[in-house]
């Protein structure tokens, strides 16, 4: 499948866009290190990925920082090998402690149930998907792009069902003030 990816570096005058290739990129290190390398000093730097309309996502790096990483759709950027690397690590990240969570959260209903004469189902069972599966949707930091105006609720509108990804990182670049620019490297 065709992959887009753009690295948009901020600078003094605004932003500087250019088209990547992530042919050597095997790992968020990686891909962390060749925004980095667009970076004046610790600016910020964003790389917008997008697979044929089916999931985008945004990586922000900010200096030495860690990088905050937002993905459309969890479950279909996982079937890709660079989408795969950004939901790998937002599972690992985060996603463990929710299913842990979610596994919890199911027992306590399963017992409510039992006590109403409901049968519980069995404790140890994995949850759909089993654990570790790439949940379906958004994941990540919805709120990686608050300070230039595009907020965790726009962000996550433009991950949403029938949203096109391709259309959503153009409306992320016209808010950031860059959408002309993107365009053109396209």
């Amino acid at each position: 499948m065709a992959y887009f990816a753009a690295v948009l570096a901020r600078t003094g005058a605004g932003w500087d866009v250019s088209e990547t290739e992530l042919d050597d990129v095997e790992t968020l290190a990686d891909l962390t290190d060749l925004a980095r390398e667009a970076a004046e000093d610790d600016d910020t730097v964003l790389v917008f990925i997008e697979q044929e309309d089916a999931w985008f996502a945004v990586l922000r790096i900010d200096g030495e920082d860690d990088p905050r990483i937002f993905v459309s759709d969890a479950a279909a950027a996982a079937r890709s090998s660079y989408g795969a690397v950004l939901t790998d690590e937002l599972i690992e990240q985060d996603g463990e402690a929710d299913f842990d969570d979610l596994d919890g959260l199911v027992a306590g209903l399963d017992d409510e149930d039992a006590e109403d004469g409901a049968v519980a189902e069995d404790e140890d069972e994995e949850p759909a998907g089993g654990r570790g599966a790439s949940p379906i949707g958004p994941i990540g930091d919805s709120e990686l792009l608050t300070e230039f105006g595009m907020t965790a609720a726009d962000l996550l509108e433009l991950a949403g069902e029938g949203a096109a990804p391709g259309d959503a990182l153009g409306e992320i670049a016209e808010a950031l003030g860059c959408g002309e620019v993107l365009e053109a490297v396209r």
